[in-house]
């Protein structure tokens, strides 16, 4: 049983190393994982150079180069679609993608709140400013809302006394513990659907 996983990513890529270190080319739960795609939309992003690390190259694809957010979303459905992709990871892609994605591509996305609350770019600042005595994060299936898609798994955490640094140090601990465990149970399903 074979999983082909592509990655979308925009900067740092911490969320994508921990993908590459504890899937790619591994075999969990009786699945063979294997990182056959990464695609970044920022030319600049740290996360490259993580990327050839593992010898693979990214894919750069600029979303400034497209007029219209469909067109990207063409462009980048093309790419994985060609790859003969299973699953699609957002780890940090900071863009809202259009029905011409959403509709073709089986992906998963990676929240840095408890959804459905704080949604968008600010999730972290916002979740640790609120008067929540907890917080968390969330994997969910991605649709053409923001942040809006069907939850698949959630952490969380309570917030006490800590700082912001302590909070968003936390966050990021429960990411890479989330996300992992979401693609291997996502994958499960998907080939439970088709039969493998």
């Amino acid at each position: 049983m074979h999983i082909r996983l592509a990655i979308l990513f925009s900067g740092n890529g911490s969320n994508l190393e921990n993908i590459l270190k504890k899937l790619h080319k591994k075999k969990v739960k009786g699945i063979y994982f294997e990182v056959v795609l990464c695609i970044c939309n920022n030319k600049n992003a740290f996360g490259i150079q993580r990327v050839e690390k593992y010898n693979l190259k990214s894919i750069i694809i600029d979303h400034n180069d497209y007029t219209k957010r469909e067109e990207f979303d063409e462009v980048l459905v093309n790419e994985i679609q060609k790859s003969k992709i299973d699953l699609t990871i957002l780890a940090g892609f900071m863009r809202i993608l259009s029905p011409v994605f959403t509709q073709n591509i089986k992906a998963i996305n990676l929240h840095p709140s408890l959804l459905p609350l704080f949604k968008g770019a600010n999730a972290i600042k916002q979740s640790y400013e609120s008067d929540m005595k907890v917080a968390g994060v969330s994997v969910h299936w991605v649709d053409e809302s923001l942040d809006g898609g069907e939850i698949i798994a959630q952490k969380a955490f309570e917030k006490k006394n800590l700082s912001f640094k302590e909070f968003e140090d936390k966050i990021h601990i429960l990411e890479h513990q989330i996300l992992i465990q979401a693609i291997i149970e996502t994958s499960e399903k998907i080939l439970k659907e088709n039969n493998v």
